[in-house]
């Protein structure tokens, strides 16, 4: 029988992108098969600043076609267009997600904040009210929301789309589930942005409430990136009561100013601690530290070792502890963020 160009796209799905558990064909890359005869020609076209990597493409994608029963002659051009140094008159206006009715950013100004705890359990809790909620990990360096969900399979693809991963009745999207876990990122901004487009555009987020995003830290390219790609309902910013945090999350409050994104509130984590013995508590960073901003305060949750255990091993702390006194803080604080949306 003939080849297909089926047969062919299916051959280079075992090609992937140095470093990623995904696909050439799954990331856009292959522009067009032409088949002639039992003779393949095939088009590929990708971004990098790594020249060895077009070769490497090549080779395996050569290798990959040539196992097809039938095939005779094959031809894999390779296209490398080197990344822009800053593209910012080709960013098309800001856009809501088809599906999506409601999205917020989870920032910090700083790192360690526990950022991503409450972006975590933040979307558990607006799921436990009975909504439809997914989560983006957008920390493109430093993915750490799968683990702490104990997510691990990798996301499937439907046509040209990514399917997200789903655990606990949420659907997920980060780095941490498309690239090898020993290879670190190193990427530029344009870099960053592409992605960015891509979690955005390229996944079947739809249908949902919420769409929880996980900023990293600070107040970089990420940052820009996704109020310029993405029309934000609002922003919850995490940080911790002493006051040089306090220095920090304002100038994260500028940034979200200035970009036209309204902040809902402000979650002060790790704000006391209380002794499992003789139940004293102790302010160990400091005391209404956020108070000072101007800013609502939605909820404080204690310094409490249970909540770092729970992300370590990948449950959620409103689905291992839900009584308690942090999971409490954490609902009541998802109550109030949908009542301001509505």
């Amino acid at each position: 029988m003939p080849l297909t160009e089926q047969q062919v796209r299916d051959a280079l799905r075992q090609v992937h992108f140095p470093g990623y558990s995904r696909d050439i064909v799954s990331f856009g890359f292959v522009k067009s098969v032409a088949i002639r005869g039992g003779d393949v020609y095939v088009l590929v076209e990708l971004t990098t600043r790594d020249p060895s990597i077009a070769s490497r493409i090549q080779l395996e994608s050569e290798e990959a076609l040539q196992s097809l029963p039938g095939v005779g002659r094959v031809t894999v051009q390779v296209a490398a267009a080197v990344p822009p140094a800053h593209t910012p008159s080709t960013l098309p206006p800001a856009q809501r997600i088809e599906g999506v009715k409601h999205v917020i950013a989870v920032g910090s100004g700083k790192g360690g904040v526990g950022k991503s705890t409450v972006a975590v359990n933040l979307a558990c809790a607006l799921q436990a009210l009975g909504l439809k909620v997914g989560l983006l990990d957008a920390d493109i360096y430093g993915p750490t929301v799968p683990k702490m969900l104990g997510a691990l399979d990798e996301p499937t693809v439907t046509g040209e789309k990514i399917n997200p991963v789903e655990k606990y009745g949420l659907k997920l999207m980060s780095m941490a589930l498309l690239m090898d876990p020993s290879q670190a990122v190193i990427w530029r901004g344009p870099m960053i942005m592409k992605t960015m487009q891509q979690f955005i555009r390229e996944v079947n987020w739809a249908p949902l409430d919420v769409l929880v995003v996980d900023l990293p830290p600070g107040t970089g390219d990420a940052q820009i990136s996704l109020s310029q790609l993405l029309v934000l309902d609002g922003a919850v910013v995490v940080t911790t009561p002493q006051e040089v945090a306090m220095e920090v999350v304002r100038r994260g409050l500028t940034m979200f100013e200035k970009v036209n994104v309204r902040v809902l509130g402000l979650v002060e984590n790790m704000s006391y601690y209380v002794c499992p013995h003789c139940g004293g508590r102790d302010e160990v960073f400091g005391h209404d530290g956020a108070r000072q901003l101007g800013v609502p305060v939605l909820f404080r949750l204690p310094l409490n070792a249970e909540v770092r255990a729970c992300g370590d091993r990948g449950e959620p702390l409103l689905r291992a502890l839900p009584k308690s006194d942090a999971a409490q803080a954490f609902q009541q604080g998802a109550e109030t963020i949908w009542r301001q949306l509505q």
